[in-house]
């Protein structure tokens, strides 16, 4: 007990201190507006928002199929051996620091061309891509193996049970894990430093060209020399903490639903 009340007291000695140093620049204007221009006074986050959205959404376009797909063959159709070797290679992608991740990427898209959106969306796909195949694994394991033995007895084939009885029991625990994954993706740094850190500021749609996002422009501005841009960091933590929040209690929400509905 006294392990978890300190735990949860570190979490809210940093969303306090976060809340508090931030606060006072949420409006409106801030979140809609477009960047500021350096010693300028006013401006908004817009473009960090929009950019972040697309960054990782093409990054969970991409991550969440493939990391599905290999909890499905790793757990119901891969020999022992095979799958014991693909689940060391996801652990090991599991700890991979994300500044090797970022410089990876760098090295594989963007040296030699400009920086771009694209090249973000895979570096954060590489981070989630583990997650996703974890907590899918995880929730397949949930599935009682009764509901395989009756569809198989039923003729039915090893793939038309896979989809048409244990996906969709494990539908919730993929969900947890994908929105989890976004919460843990949308606050890497080091990945989009390499590869989408100079950029306009205005709204950027285009993930061709190298998008604003915020946890780099948080990183710029901490290392700012006006105060103002120090404000505005606090500001883009504090909405980049809260999405996070968000984000992980609606996972929370959606694996705790999954368990009822699989202990049924």
């Amino acid at each position: 007990m006294i392990a978890a009340l300190l735990a949860v007291g570190v979490l809210g000695i940093v969303v306090w201190s976060v809340a508090k140093r931030g606060a006072s620049q949420l409006s409106l204007a801030f979140l809609t507006n477009d960047l500021p221009l350096y010693g300028q006074p006013g401006g908004g986050i817009a473009p960090l928002i929009v950019g972040s959205a697309i960054i990782v959404g093409i990054a969970a376009l991409i991550a969440v199929p493939v990391g599905v797909l290999i909890a499905i063959f790793t757990d119901e159709f891969a020999p022992p051996k095979i799958g014991r070797a693909i689940q060391l290679v996801i652990d090991l992608m599991n700890g991979l620091p994300s500044i090797i991740i970022g410089i990876f990427v760098f090295g594989l898209l963007v040296y030699g061309h400009p920086q771009n959106g694209l090249a973000g969306s895979y570096g954060l796909a590489i981070v989630m891509l583990p997650l996703v195949t974890r907590s899918t694994q995880e929730v397949l394991r949930l599935v009682p193996t009764i509901q395989r033995e009756g569809a198989l007895a039923l003729g039915a084939s090893r793939w038309r049970t896979v989809m048409g009885v244990v996906l969709p029991g494990a539908l919730g625990g993929i969900v947890t894990g994908t929105v989890l994954a976004v919460a843990r993706a949308i606050g890497e740094t080091a990945p989009l430093l390499f590869v989408t850190s100079i950029y306009a500021n205005s709204i950027q749609w285009d993930p061709r060209h190298a998008l604003p996002n915020m946890p780099v422009q948080i990183f710029i501005w901490s290392e700012s020399a006006d105060p103002q841009d120090h404000e505005r960091a606090w500001a883009t933590a504090l909405v980049l903490i809260v999405f996070v929040l968000l984000t992980s209690l609606l996972a929370r929400v959606a694996l705790a639903r999954s368990r009822r509905n699989l202990s049924r």
